[in-house]
């Protein structure tokens, strides 16, 4: 038997260049205790923590594969809830030293997360997905709590409305034009408000007001009051529509429409963000202004209704009319006043807010153009001049990622530096630090080369110019007309004396490379120029060259699906290469000059002797255009990446897939190997610049197709979506089936069926099995019980509804021992008890030999159950006790808020006192 080929694993370092993705919000966070400094941005599948002051990452929270969809930091701003596109919602603790790990991994919906929203405390989370349907979920215990279904198209907003009422109440809008309440108790819909005419996108409280921002200019406002079981319109406001209510009405609440606050901006309003102080209601629409609106205090609003009244009062008596009508009732317009808007300088994605000190408000606003900004407002209802404007644009980060598509990546020849081209610019990164060294303002830039030296970079443009860059000055050298049309592919000849660039206008030219005088007297230096040597005329648009090394053939890839070799010196024709349905748009010839790899439209990979033009293979590569080809330096394998977002290696002597990358999400538009074969670098669609580096680890392909091939058996659940009881056709899980749940369900089976073997060789005195051992058990009890415990919260019940009713028993036979062993597990035990019964309550009532084991389990579970619940009480009211008798001894009040506000207190009162002396010596 042959020894097998074995390869060394290329592995994701990071990514950069992207400072917010558009899809997702951003969300103010706090760290070390500092507030607005920091900021958690959507980055792809990751997100990052920016510092605004310091322009630089603090934190990165990573997952592979699926795309950010929405986050919401928590009210403590100790964690931040991730929801993603596939449906998942991740909760990372940013105060703990492990903050990159999740401490909780949540299966809610089948579609992306569109809105994530905790409760005043941080104690449960709403969660709405573009399946139309809302999870409650216990963040303590982390587990579902209820599923919301009622909405016909997908979730905007969602809010917990703990503020009028004692029920536990959440309010959601949707696509489908509806504002429904939920009370979450019954789990039903008990109040529907249908009077929007289009899509509702964002739902805002202030204080006793609802206000919900739709498809128009206007937003509706509503007015919440707790429902004292009277009947509260008249029948012409029921005829109107203003508050309809029902004499035997079960809604806690009544609602009322009060006005519609008109913005200026046009389009759909997008996002309603208010202050957590509720004084400030801030929104956007589909363009770049920002409006700002602030909420007065019961004063202010009566002084505002004041002044109303006697304006209108002398309107009237200079009309002349003798008994003027005024209404005296409170409306929409003493209660909020506009302030000033904001223009940004892009398309807004989304924005958030937070109130300061002296009523300063700083606005943070993440923009489509990957850049984000942080503005400053005086929030108050003062008059202001309109000279003396107080917006003020405190900080911006731009610099640190490309504002368009990367289109282009290039390594430099010492490898320790990596080029970047696109729509607006061109960048320079340090591949260690992966930090932005250099930015150079361009025209839309399709391709990039470093020049030997690395002194200077080749950039060709959309528009046909080929530029020179000094990559020390960062600054155009000088911009040559080389061709009419776009400059698809620029290549160096492998005796670095010149370059060989083709377009879009059909033809190919030979550049020189020359050092030109620059500069005049003591200043004069040398520059990098080129100069034209020939042009070869094809029948074809050029979309990519290249040299053979040994500087014999010239490759020419072209509209029609051929690929051309001449004869480098002489233009000579030599060899056409068929076999592509659509059009070649890249190649690469490998260091031998003996294979010659190409990629096309069609999505096939084909490799080809370079000595006559033989088809070696065929390869269907990717699901879409392959974009980019690059050989390894001195090896025949070969990277290639397409626009499905893969990036793959492939062996070009057996045609072997070595390995998949991590790719984009999105489509993958470049890549570029560096000259030492160590570094892979790619682009794409989603704003990423992703960097990877080749492991002293060996990967044999064998292994590398069992596992991708294990990887789709696990993606597809084996025991279908439908997860419905038989004999509960009604219940919904808060939670979805997952890979997780089916093999938690499994490991239960096994450790039953384990057990079982155990007991029966009992008097043998039998060796541990394998799987007790690697747990560390030593008898059945603590296997079931570490089984349960190595199951995650979110899957337990998922994993229990897969159990088969014998087995169910069988778990139920075995509780009483387990809660009588094991009682430091009973919350865990009483929960597995409960949801158990639950769903299989029929079944188990209907078996006679149930009964006692139910009566003994109801009896065991109040004893322990309140056992636990008396030590809790007597921990708490000990903890007190020490905390009343700490406080009168030291004359300190315990926790850090507290103490701080009695020093501010302490320090006013002393000031003050100050203050009354010296006007007494005076």
């Amino acid at each position: 038997m042959g020894l097998t080929k074995q390869y060394l694993a290329y592995r994701a370092i990071d990514s950069f260049n992207i400072i917010t993705s558009g899809r997702a919000n951003v969300n103010f966070a706090i760290l070390d205790k500092t507030e607005g400094r920091y900021v958690a941005a959507p980055a792809a599948e990751n997100v990052i923590i920016w510092d605004l002051r310091m322009g630089d990452r603090k934190l990165t929270l990573r997952r592979e594969k699926f795309e950010v969809t929405c986050l919401r930091v928590s009210p403590d701003h100790l964690h931040i809830a991730v929801g993603y596109a596939d449906g998942m919602v991740q909760i990372f603790d940013l105060s703990s030293d492990r903050y990159y790990d999740p401490i909780c991994s949540l299966a809610l919906h089948k579609n992306a997360v569109s809105i994530l929203r905790y409760d005043l405390q941080g104690m449960r989370l709403v969660s709405g997905g573009l399946d139309t349907e809302l999870v409650v979920v216990d963040v303590v215990e982390q587990a579902g709590r209820a599923r919301l279904s009622g909405h016909n198209a997908a979730i905007t907003d969602a809010h917990f409305l703990q503020r009028l009422v004692d029920e536990s109440i959440v309010v959601s809008c949707s696509k489908d034009t509806q504002i429904k309440f939920w009370n979450l108790e019954t789990q039903f819909c008990f109040k529907t408000i249908v009077d929007n005419r289009t899509e509702v996108w964002a739902l805002a409280f202030i204080g006793d007001l609802m206000v919900a921002g739709a498809g128009e200019s206007g937003m509706n406002v509503y007015r919440l009051r707790k429902h004292d079981g009277a009947i509260t319109g008249t029948l012409e406001s029921a005829v109107e529509g203003l508050s309809i209510e029902d004499e035997d009405t079960i809604s806690p609440i009544s609602v009322s429409n009060c006005g519609t606050i008109q913005r200026a901006g046009k389009g759909r309003t997008v996002n309603l963000v208010t202050d957590p102080s509720e004084r400030v209601l801030t929104c956007h629409g589909t363009n770049d202004l920002i409006e700002n609106f602030y909420i007065c205090t019961p004063e202010e609003v009566k002084k505002r209704l004041a002044k109303r009244l006697k304006k209108e009062k002398k309107t009237a008596e200079g009309e002349g009319s003798e008994e003027p009508k005024l209404s005296r009732e409170q409306s929409l317009s003493d209660e909020i006043k506009r302030l000033e808007s904001i223009r940004a300088k892009q398309k807004i994605k989304s924005i958030d807010v937070v109130l300061g000190q002296n009523q300063e408000l700083r606005v943070l606003v993440s923009l489509a153009n990957n850049s984000m900004t942080l503005y400053s407002l005086e929030a108050s209802i003062k008059t202001r001049k309109a000279a003396d404007p107080s917006v003020k644009l405190l900080r911006s980060l731009t610099r640190l990622g490309h504002q368009s598509e990367v289109r282009s990546v290039c390594f430099s020849n010492d490898s320790l530096a990596v080029g970047s081209g696109a729509g607006e610019s061109f960048k320079f990164w340090d591949r260690d630090a992966m930090q932005c060294l250099r930015t150079v303002p361009t025209d839309y830039i399709l391709c990039s080369k470093f020049v030997p030296g690395d002194h200077y970079v080749l950039l060709g443009m959309k528009s046909g110019k080929l530029l020179i860059v000094d990559v020390a000055a960062a600054d155009i050298v000088e911009e040559i007309p080389a061709h009419e049309s776009e400059l698809w592919s620029i290549a160096m000849l492998p005796d670095q004396k010149g370059c060989i660039t083709g377009s879009g206008d059909s033809t190919l030219k030979i550049w020189t490379f020359e050092l030109i005088d620059s500069g005049e007297g003591a200043a004069q230096t040398k520059v990098l120029s080129l100069l034209h040597k020939n042009t070869l005329k094809l029948e074809e648009t050029v979309l990519c060259v290249g040299v053979s090394p040994d500087m014999k053939y010239l490759a020419v890839g072209l509209l029609d699906a051929t690929v051309k070799i001449f004869f480098l010196d002489t233009f000579k024709f030599y060899l056409s290469l068929y076999g592509h349905k659509l059009p070649v748009l890249c190649l690469d010839i490998s260091y031998d000059s003996n294979l010659i790899v190409t990629g096309s439209a069609d999505r096939n990979v084909k490799v080809w002797g370079l000595n006559f033009g033989d088809c070696h293979r065929s390869i269907f590569a990717h699901d879409d255009s392959v974009m980019s080809v690059q050989f390894i330096p001195r090896t025949h394998m070969f990277f290639t990446c397409g626009k499905d977002g893969k990036v793959k290696q492939w062996d070009g002597d057996n045609f072997e897939k070595i390995l998949t990358l991590p790719g984009h999400i999105g489509e993958a538009y470049c890549l570029s190997v560096s000259p030492n074969g160590r570094y892979l670098v790619t682009c794409g669609s989603d704003r990423t610049l992703r960097m990877f580096e080749r492991t002293e680890e060996t990967i044999v392909l064998k292994d590398v197709q069992e596992e991708e091939r294990e990887q789709m058996e696990n993606e597809q659940l084996a025991t279908g979506e439908d997860n419905t009881v038989p004999l509960l056709p009604g219940l919904k899980m808060p939670s979805r089936k997952t890979v997780g749940s089916e093999q938690s369900a499994e490991s239960i089976l096994e450790c039953l069926e384990i057990s079982k073997q155990y007991e029966l060789e009992a008097e043998e005195k039998p060796e541990l099995h394998p799987l007790m051992q690697a747990l560390q058990v030593k008898n059945p009890v603590d296997f079931l019980v570490s089984t349960l415990m190595r199951i995650r919260a979110s899957d337990l019940e998922e994993a229990l509804l897969l159990l088969p009713f014998s087995t169910v028993c069988e778990v139920l036979e075995r509780l009483p021992t387990l809660l009588t062993q094991r009682p430091d597990q009973l919350e865990l035990l009483c929960r597995v008890t409960i949801f158990l019964f639950k769903v299989h309550m029929k079944p188990i009532s209907a078996a006679k030999n149930m009964k006692p084991l139910l009566v003994k389990l109801l009896s065991m579970l109040k004893r322990d159950v309140g056992q636990l619940r008396d030590v809790l009480g007597w921990n708490l009211h000990g903890l007190a006790l020490l905390q009343t008798e700490v406080e009168q001894r030291d004359g300190v009040q315990l926790f850090r808020e507290a103490t701080q506000t009695r020093k501010k207190r302490d320090k006013k009162r002393r000031e003050a006192s100050k203050r009354r002396l010296q006007i007494q010596m005076a």
